[in-house]
């Protein structure tokens, strides 16, 4: 046999496509060829895989060795070929049965010795492979490296064998009945056996009851927060204790979350169910942000999916960096284009934001004399449009707390009392349309967040006076539904407009 076929995984944005790997040993000059549209990662495979044939006391062939990785227009990245590679070689040369090799994927990195390292994206990859099984009806098992096994198995139903070396690889084909072939790993976590992630407590913050009712109604229908007020309020407190209160992520959202952090090797089993926190600092630059590189990598808003985003000192972001957030922020996706590749990331994020009202910081503060004058003020405001602002739902003021309130040992509302009215103000929305409140759409708006009549009246009054935009105008009525789904009410009623109303303060107001 001088042929070998084997199936692995390409990495595109989210998307695994199938990778065929054709080995061919022909007779000529000793060379060592890959074809295919390797990039400088997959070219260098040819030294490890040789090392690692030799150091596992198997022949390297001395022939001429070509290697295809099919489809040919699809760039090839990282290590995740040499374990396909090397015992493609193996098969071609006879060194190893290749009967069982069309029943399988393989993905991992080799060291010089044949030990398998980890590698990127084994979950999205895992999870393309399930997909493609219920497609086309043939199931494959998955061999990768064991570092990866945890985080493959979350994929419900996938066969996943971990390795620690080729040889184990090697043994597991050679293995006759009855003799010992590689394992089937199963998930360590799971959704039933998984408890609930640690977070810091909203018990720990002293005072500040308006900012904690906010971030209630915002985490109980998706919601955008902007908090803004002087120096040491807690306002980062707050934003840190936020993905606390939000409600606990289902398996499908776990794995979405798990899928987009494998593919930069940050996921790790013991946050599994965890709400990702991203908090950027504000020399990130608009590609850290949104994702992109020579070949697409997530970016913050990504990484941030299903959990929370925090811009700590907003206006310090460079505006042009800012401002890639607002599609995001309407959509739940970024795409990012290049060249020669396209790849789409999933952006479902909850942004919250905290900023000082001036560029001294203690501008409305009690104790403290704001130094700026109203034109350092507006320059210092202005650097957040209005777009963006018209796009965040929340907008509130963090005061400084009296030095009586700071001394007092604080005795806030846990974290886990305000979870769970959170909790079923979510499930209220799910069993009535299917998503938060903040995804509604213009017609779902219309028909579910429509107030009664004196609701109705104060919203047109507040609309005529604060000038706001259609987009303003239908936020404050999906943040009046939620809160209407906190109090356990079918109707929007006035008290409902009014909270709303207030939680939309314009910046330049202030």
């Amino acid at each position: 046999m001088t042929l070998a076929v084997l199936k692995s995984r390409a990495l595109a944005g989210m998307h695994a496509p199938e990778v065929t790997v054709e080995v061919h040993l022909a007779n000529g000059l000793p060379s060592f060829t890959i074809v295919g549209l390797p990039e400088t990662e997959v070219k260098e495979s040819k030294d490890r895989v040789r090392a690692a044939l030799q150091n596992a006391r198997f022949e390297f062939p001395a022939r001429r060795i070509t290697v295809n990785l099919a489809p040919a227009d699809l760039p090839k990245e990282s290590g995740r070929f040499d374990l396909p590679i090397a015992l493609g070689i193996l098969a071609a040369s006879e060194q190893m049965p290749a009967d069982e090799l069309g029943n399988y994927e393989f993905a991992g990195e080799l060291s010089l010795s044949g030990e398998l390292r980890p590698i990127r994206g084994a979950l999205a990859m895992t999870f393309a492979m399930h997909r493609s099984e219920h497609a086309s009806g043939k199931r494959r098992a998955f061999i990768l490296p064991r570092a990866n096994a945890d985080e493959a198995a979350l994929v419900s139903d996938a066969v996943i064998h971990p390795a620690d070396s080729l040889l184990q690889v090697c043994a597991h084909f050679a293995a006759r009945d009855g003799e010992a072939k590689l394992g089937r790993h199963r998930a360590q976590a799971n959704g039933a056996d998984a408890a609930r992630p640690a977070y810091p407590d909203f018990s720990d913050v002293k005072g500040q009851a308006q900012a904690k009712r906010a971030l209630e109604v915002a985490a109980a229908g998706g919601h955008s927060v902007l908090m803004v007020g002087p120096p040491g309020t807690g306002k980062s407190m707050l934003a840190q204790r936020f993905a606390g209160i939000l409600p606990p992520m289902t398996d499908d959202e776990a794995l979405e979350s798990a899928a987009v952090q494998s593919l930069t090797s940050g996921f790790s089993i013991s946050r599994w169910k965890a709400r990702p926190f991203r908090a950027p600092h504000h020399t990130a630059s608009g590609a850290a942000l949104v994702g992109g590189g020579g070949t697409p990598r997530p970016g913050e808003i990504s990484l941030a999916h299903r959990g929370v985003l925090f811009l700590d000192e907003l206006p310090e972001f460079d505006r042009k960096v800012l401002e890639v957030l607002r599609e995001p922020l309407e959509s739940g996706h970024i795409t990012i284009s290049r060249a020669a590749r396209q790849a789409d990331f999933p952006a479902r994020f909850q942004l919250i934001a905290a900023m000082n009202p001036c560029p001294c910081g203690y501008l409305g503060h009690a104790a403290n004399r704001c130094r700026c004058t109203p034109d350092m003020v507006a320059r210092y405001q202005d650097k957040i449009s209005g777009p963006l602002l018209d796009r965040i739902d929340l907008q509130i003021q963090v005061g400084a707390l009296p030095h009586e309130e700071l001394l007092k040992k604080a005795e806030g509302e846990s974290s886990q009392a305000i979870a769970e009215r959170v909790h079923l103000a979510s499930e209220r929305q799910l069993r009535r349309q299917g998503k938060n409140n903040q995804a509604l759409g213009t017609s779902e708006i219309d028909e579910l967040c429509r107030p009664d009549a004196n609701g109705e009246q104060l919203l047109n009054s507040a609309m005529t006076r604060l000038n706001w935009s259609a987009r303003a105008y239908h936020r404050v009525l999906k943040v009046a539904r939620t809160i209407a789904d906190l109090a356990g009410a079918d109707t929007i009623s006035q008290p409902h407009v009014a909270e709303a109303i207030q939680y939309r303060r314009a910046l330049r107001e202030q």
